[in-house]
């Protein structure tokens, strides 16, 4: 049994938390994962709420039901830049007291960083972390972690184990589906990287996505070739490259019972439909409570 967490990225540029909140109840979610809004914690910027935000987000969870599980913040507590990186701390500062008081047990977050300073930003990384570690433990909370494209690493096996090199019971990795081919370079073994995860793995994004290294690497095209960029998609279950039998029954056989956030994003004229067709295949593959 796991919890379903709706991301309403999608919902983001017409409904305010509040109505999201509504929106999930509507679709038979009984929680969310609040992923960035310029409103609330855009990416990289100092969290935009004050307590009468919070009081009205509190009616809201209290109204429907559906409690805000987790927040996804993306902060460059890894930015090789020392004047960037205490910004950033002070993000997570304030976004932690605000995760407090809306009584949200854990944050999903990145690596971030530099990929073309690798050494510099896990320096930075693990500096961040000492100053974040007395907050984290004060106010009780996991923090799930990933190596996302486009961060210092980006594979999941050098994710895990910065993860582990943290040696918090309480910080954990984060697998997430749609980047399993950036996480394994074009290999897509995800049984493979949740078995290295191990017993670290605490939370799993979940949407379909195309390898983007098969067919020689023209499953999608970027300009001008060679480009430093990441391009992959958060796509419903179906309208990709995963193997999607094979990857739930090992998450079954390992008796997954954590957090599992629905993140499709990109098809907003189907949003509500989509989302509950991922709701409904995740429970019929692994219960839910």
């Amino acid at each position: 049994m796991v919890k379903i967490l709706l991301d309403p990225s999608m919902y983001h540029p017409h409904l305010s938390v509040p109505d999201e909140l509504r929106k999930a109840a509507d679709l038979g979610f009984q929680y969310i994962e609040l992923s960035p809004r310029a409103d609330v914690h855009e990416w990289h910027h100092y969290p935009k709420v004050n307590r009468a935000w919070i009081d009205e987000v509190n009616r809201a969870q209290k109204e429907t039901g559906v409690r805000i599980h987790s927040l996804n913040p993306v902060f460059n507590w890894a930015h090789p830049d020392e004047l960037q990186r205490q910004h950033q701390v002070r993000n997570w500062k304030r976004l932690l007291e605000i995760a407090d008081a809306l009584e949200v047990p854990l944050i999903a977050t990145e690596l971030s960083g530099d990929p073309n300073q690798p050494v510099a930003s896990e320096g930075q990384f693990y500096k961040s972390m000492e100053e974040l570690i007395p907050t984290f433990e004060k106010y009780g909370l996991e923090c799930a972690i990933e190596p996302h494209p486009y961060d210092f690493y980006e594979t999941n096996s050098r994710g895990v184990d910065i993860v582990r090199g943290v040696d918090r019971d309480w910080c954990t990795y984060q697998f997430c589906f749609p980047h399993a081919f950036h996480l394994s370079e074009g290999a897509g073994d995800v049984p493979g990287m949740l078995d290295y995860a191990g017993d670290t793995l605490g939370h799993i994004h979940l949407a379909d996505v195309f390898n983007h290294l098969a067919n020689v690497g023209n499953r999608y095209i970027v300009n001008p070739p060679g480009a430093d960029a990441r391009v992959h998609q958060h796509n419903e279950i179906g309208n990709g490259d995963i193997d999607w039998d094979t990857s739930f029954e090992h998450l079954r056989s390992i008796s997954y019972d954590k957090a599992i956030s629905v993140c499709v994003f990109g098809w907003e004229e189907d949003a509500d439909a989509a989302n509950v067709r991922m709701r409904e295949r995740i429970a019929k593959e692994l219960g839910s409570n």
